[in-house]
């Protein structure tokens, strides 16, 4: 059995650049949260504990660099808030919505929600295709949660006539965008396209492929 450790990781100079004074204790505590409560719950991989600053939470605050002030966000597959909760924590003027379908994980992000008292955070239990032709979002958000060819059926019809979908890639990013060719042309959405963005501390980095309607009329 792998032991879990119960050790916080120290908040690197990184991270301290990257929130602000106001959130950054919020981000310290859910990095907390994380490494204990998170990776006992089996949605924090162990090893991963050391490194939930860079490989993580500050992966995952650089995609706000790409997202504009005050708009709608839903992170589909939210699971432990990656991206999610990053977001909300790093940009209180956004309006997220964690939609998350296991019970034990919207578990932990309800308990994360109430700790930090994130007032701009709401979360819904279910999957993305049981919000089709009820909700949409200025911005839908996924990391690691399917191949594009399969998540742009879940996820365009829940993004608004302007918005797009940001999906955090890998090194598979290319590959995945050359075999969503058709599902894309089907969903009548524009040529995905694939952009690395930088984070607000000026290094961390994360791989998105960017998709928009086709016809922002709707």
């Amino acid at each position: 059995m792998t032991e879990v450790s119960r050790e916080t990781p120290s908040t690197p100079e990184l991270a301290r650049r990257a929130f602000s004074l106001v959130r950054l204790p919020l981000a310290e505590r859910y990095v907390a949260l994380l490494a204990t409560a998170g990776v006992e719950r089996g949605l924090i991989g162990p090893r991963e504990a050391p490194r939930l600053w860079e490989r993580h939470v500050l992966n995952c605050l650089a995609l706000s660099t790409a997202i504009p002030a005050g708009v709608s966000v839903a992170d589909l597959g939210s699971g432990a808030g990656l991206p999610g909760l990053v977001l909300a924590i790093g940009r209180p003027d956004l309006r997220v919505t964690l939609v998350e379908p296991l019970q034990r994980r919207l578990g932990f992000l309800d308990e994360v929600v109430e700790e930090l008292s994130l007032e701009n955070v709401v979360t819904i239990r279910g999957r993305a295709e049981e919000l089709h032709g009820r909700e949409r979002y200025d911005v839908v958000t996924a990391r690691a949660l399917a191949p594009l060819s399969r998540l742009l059926g879940w996820a365009m019809p829940l993004v608004a006539p302007s918005g797009v979908l940001l999906a955090m890639k890998g090194s598979s990013a290319a590959d995945e965008i050359a075999a969503a060719e058709v599902e894309a042309r089907r969903l009548r959405c524009d040529a995905p396209e694939l952009v690395v963005v930088t984070g607000p501390d000026g290094s961390s980095t994360a791989t998105v492929v960017r998709v928009a309607h086709a016809d922002p009329r709707g």
